[in-house]
């Protein structure tokens, strides 16, 4: 078998907040609240993987990264612009408006209100 990400949780100052902020971005689906009390907002990420964000008192941020078509990334540089979200092509300076990303032809960073910070890259 091979093996494969099935889930992972995000941790978030409000999952629901930080679930529809990251759908919206990134064009994907949420789903229904999930877990024995709904305390997941999971969001459908492709066919095998969820991010199930969860409601957590100290949120720590986490680094995710994602490989997308160059189709794909132009729909989530449109949104993160129409949001006025910042975003760069550094971790470190994920606000300068940059997306020449130092690994990929493109590529960006960006961060939400816990301090989880996205990179989406593509050719």
């Amino acid at each position: 078998m091979t093996i494969t990400l099935n889930h992972t949780i995000v941790p978030a100052l409000d999952r629901r907040r930080a679930a529809d902020f990251f759908a919206a971005v990134m064009g994907v689906e949420c789903l229904p609240p999930a877990g024995a009390h709904g305390h997941f907002a999971p969001v459908r990420v492709n066919e095998s993987l969820t991010l199930d964000f969860m409601t957590v008192e100290a949120p720590e941020g986490h680094h995710l990264a994602f490989d997308v078509d160059p189709d794909t990334f132009d729909g989530i540089l449109a949104r993160l612009e129409e949001r006025r979200v910042p975003y760069g092509n550094h971790p470190a300076r994920h606000d300068n408006g940059r997306i020449d990303h130092p690994l990929r032809p493109r590529g960006l960073f960006f961060a939400d209100e816990t301090g989880n910070l996205y990179e989406v890259m593509s050719d």
